[in-house]
């Protein structure tokens, strides 16, 4: 593989005779990480604070062209058409990858701090947060700057930079590996750090817990296709099986209005959001104005997935054009108080207790065990109907059969239809159906509003995320075009 510079946080600097001493120079006291809260207190900044939703959304086949109203912004038009994302601001694959490598450095950080302690053993908690949200970062990036996970081509895929040290110099020479090896470092990393992890925070939901730990196993799992293993890891989780108490309570919206619906979705105290993290985006702003976004029709049969409205989900339109789930709420702060400018935050879920429950029931079909998938489909609509009654809402092996009839004879393939139709319906504007187009190389089509059409066949080269320009001019291989 091709080995190159990359800039991966640090920013460009000038070289000159003192920057080693520059960098060696001790700035202040809080560089020291001599105690487990301080190495805490760093792990803090372990998770990206920039999210993937804006484009994986748009590469989705969720959206639709809504013109001639609508935002348009790049960071939405370009992928909608699969083409390269120039901006490098909040909200972009730059953005996002510049950002997980700044919380892989975090956690690097905090490695180091706890490998060097003279009392390691006090270190252990902070040990296993660090490695699994290293782990996380890193598969994130793997998953959509590289090809989806296939044991016949990862050995010769290109992964990305798995960074496994702190950065003590301005300029480090990375190799980008294959996504064979990023996902035996990947496993390492979590399966080491996932014992380690302690469930003493005291907001639980900001931090790799040991449940949100194995809902990430689950994903993770899911993605290098091994059901045992998602199975496994989703009954660590929730090892009563208690799914329906700790869903998000759609049902118990009914009553809400916009702003309570948006407060409650990523509320910390909601059992649905197993780790939640807060990001630079203007999602919450603009999820529902863009101009490649969803219309009532659309979101309409999303939301119905073999003919039947899982009618919890409260949809909300803000004109006869755009209609959405209501999800987030953006946080604006400004640079002064007196200001006009400053910078927006959205909270978003990075796990939930749904994609526990519907990678278990994945991984049952993967195992042929059609009656295990069905009640845990059907354990989450049960809190999604509202007037819920299991002979007339539930998945049935006749109804999945019957429904995809004209496009597969095929029970296993069936099955994983209604499921993935299932997970469309929970995880609409939360980029969840881009993951799901990639690991079953899906093809997509989407269409302008003067009918021209563009199409993403299921090995599409397009369908991995380009590197940041400044990587590809510092020397790492682009994705090829």
């Amino acid at each position: 593989m091709k080995k190159s510079f990359l800039y991966l946080i640090l920013p460009a600097l000038v070289l000159s005779s003192g920057c080693k001493k520059y960098l060696e120079h001790l700035p202040d006291q809080r560089t020291q990480l001599n105690t487990p809260e301080k190495v805490s207190e760093l792990l803090v900044t372990a998770y990206p604070a920039g999210h993937y939703f804006t484009f994986a959304e748009a590469m989705s086949d969720n959206p639709v062209d809504v013109s001639p109203t609508g935002v348009l912004d790049n960071r939405n038009a370009a992928p909608y058409f699969w083409q390269d994302v120039l901006d490098i601001n909040q909200d972009s694959p730059t953005y996002y990858w510049n950002e997980c490598y700044s919380a892989i450095a975090a956690a690097n950080q905090a490695l180091d701090a706890c490998n060097k302690a003279s009392n390691p053993a006090q270190y252990s908690a902070q040990k296993g947060e660090a490695l699994v949200a290293r782990a996380y970062a890193h598969f994130m990036l793997v998953t959509l700057f590289s090809k989806a996970y296939d044991p016949a081509t990862a050995s010769t895929d290109l992964g990305i930079p798995y960074v496994l040290e702190p950065e003590n110099v301005v300029i480090k020479k990375y190799e980008r590996k294959t996504v064979a090896y990023v996902y035996e470092q990947i496993e390492k990393d979590l399966k080491e750090g996932l014992p380690l992890i302690v469930d003493n925070y005291d907001v639980p939901a900001y931090h790799f817990t040991r449940k949100a730990a194995n809902a990430f196993a689950t994903r993770f799992y899911l993605f290098k296709k091994d059901p045992a293993k998602v199975i496994e890891h989703a009954n660590a989780a929730f090892p009563a099986n208690n799914f329906a108490a700790n869903v998000r309570p759609w049902l118990s919206y009914q009553s809400f209005t916009a702003d309570e619906l948006r407060a409650n979705f990523t509320n910390a105290s909601n059992p649905g959001n197993l780790l939640l993290a807060e990001t630079v985006s203007l999602w919450a702003r603009n999820y529902y104005r863009y101009r490649y976004d969803l219309t009532q029709a659309k979101l309409n049969t999303i939301v119905a997935p073999l003919g039947q409205t899982l009618t919890a989900y409260a949809r909300y339109s803000t004109s006869s054009t755009f209609y959405f789930v209501m999800k987030f709420v953006e946080h604006f702060v400004r640079i002064n108080i007196n200001a006009t400018t400053g910078t927006a935050y959205a909270m978003v879920p990075l796990f939930t207790t749904e994609e526990v429950l519907l990678n278990r029931a994945e991984a049952y079909i993967m195992q042929d065990k059609y009656t295990e998938a069905l009640a845990d489909m059907n354990t989450l609509i049960s809190t999604r109907v509202v007037g819920y009654n299991p002979g007339t809402h539930n998945f049935t092996d006749n109804r999945i059969r019957n429904y995809y009839a004209a496009v597969t004879t095929d029970q296993k393939q069936a099955y994983l239809n209604a499921l993935l139709d299932l997970k469309r319906a929970e995880f609409v504007h939360e980029g969840m159906r881009w993951l799901d187009i990639l690991r079953h190389k899906l093809p997509v089509t989407h269409r302008t509003s003067d009918n021209q059409v563009f199409e993403l066949t299921a090995n599409d080269p397009r369908k991995v995320v380009q590197l940041p320009e400044a990587a590809i001019q510092a020397g790492l291989e682009p994705n090829p075009r």
